[in-house]
């Protein structure tokens, strides 16, 4: 079988097959809602699952601080005391009521930041992380290009009015995200209530989550509300159920509330999780020969992979495995030797590693031979 690997030794384009439908998305209409912008994205996969006018740059208020918090926890010691300088005290707006001088930790700053929507927070951290001001703001600017966030501008990390500082549903979408898959940043937004110590106080500050969606929604779990003059109401909401987290963005929305519950359940009813690939799943099996025995070299999905889909679209996904190292010359096992890719309506929408298996089964002449030899022997007895 040694000249199937010589067909195999540059690259190799399996023809795709067609995924079987392994679950049921139930029919439901698109949502009308209030929001003059919004978005809906699975959050695992990153696939925007509804949008309305979503690549329009409008303000966003103090969803800017999902920005703010995901730079501080990549960035800085949460366990480290932040001096609270004279720029983060009295700042206009939403505020915890810091003090100059006083130090608190940088995590009860974020809980601070994410729970109350403290602008006098955000500009504690920002100095404390960024060095100034303006050294965070590059910060978050140079994030949101990492991000691909391209109809993004930040001026300031709490979200008050401010010429270029606006940002799109779209990219929240996609920055809520990013920020969810981070631990820290997930147990702050979904911590209904927070007690901090406060030096020089008598009692302790107690900080209740401004987002109602915590108690309004079954399996709500985050993220940020907002609200200025010129932005009007703005909300992102995420939710958790049988394994998926999905999250809204709605900007300008006089009922943000039941926006976000509408879309939630839009998201949740409309697509279906779908397993598209299972780890370790066979996707080629390349023959060569061994001395005493048959060793089968077998191609497997070294991850798996799952994509939010609609009944529709289940019979339109395609799997490609594509061959990019010469079978001929595999020593081991675990090598990558190509990438499966995956398409719906011939769009790429994702890829998984393939690296090589062994398994190995007796070969057949040796076999029969000494089944042969057996039966003689055995007739000799």
């Amino acid at each position: 079988m040694r000249w199937i690997t010589l067909f195999l030794s540059i690259i190799l384009v399996i023809p795709g097959f067609s995924i079987p439908n392994r679950g049921q998305a139930q029919e439901i209409s698109v949502p009308e809602v209030s929001a003059r912008a919004a978005a809906v994205i699975d959050v695992p996969s990153g696939r925007i699952l509804y949008q309305k006018e979503a690549d329009k740059r409008m303000r966003i208020a103090s969803l800017t601080k999902v920005m703010t918090a995901i730079v501080a926890i990549e960035e800085g010691d949460l366990d480290q005391k932040v001096k609270v300088g004279p720029g983060a005290v009295g700042v206009e707006g939403s505020s915890i009521y810091l003090k100059q001088g006083e130090r608190i930790s940088l995590e009860h700053l974020l809980y601070g930041l994410m729970l109350r929507s403290g602008n006098d927070a955000a500009v504690a951290i920002a100095e404390h992380i960024g060095g100034s001001l303006e050294g965070f703001v590059y910060m978050m600017n140079e994030k949101a290009r990492y991000l691909g966030l391209q109809g993004t501008h930040f001026e300031n990390p709490h979200g008050l009015d401010a010429p270029h500082h606006y940002s799109t549903a779209s990219d929240m979408a996609r920055l809520t995200a990013y920020a969810l898959k981070n631990p820290k940043f997930r147990q702050i937004v979904s911590t209904p209530v927070k007690t901090v110590p406060w030096p020089g106080e008598d009692w302790h500050r107690k900080w209740y989550n401004k987002n109602k969606m915590l108690r309004l929604y079954p399996g709500a779990d985050g993220v940020k509300t907002g609200y200025t003059k010129r932005s009007k109401r703005t909300l992102i909401s995420s939710a958790t159920r049988d394994g998926r987290q999905l999250a809204t963005v709605t900007l300008n929305a006089p009922d943000d509330w039941d926006d976000s519950m509408h879309l939630l359940e839009y998201g949740f009813q409309r697509f279906q999780a779908l397993e598209v690939i299972r780890k370790g799943e066979t996707m080629a099996d390349v023959p060569a020969d061994g001395p005493r025995r048959k060793e089968e070299w077998r191609v497997v999905a070294s991850s798996g992979f799952s994509y939010p889909l609609t009944d529709q679209e289940q019979d339109r996904i395609k799997v490609v495995p594509v061959i990019t190292y010469p079978l001929s010359r595999v020593d081991r096992e675990g090598m990558r030797v190509g990438t499966a890719r995956v398409y719906l309506d011939e769009e790429p929408i994702g890829s998984v590693p393939l690296v090589t298996k062994t398994t190995q089964a007796e070969d057949t002449v040796f076999t029969d031979w000494w089944s042969v030899l057996a039966r003689v022997l055995g007739r000799g007895g």
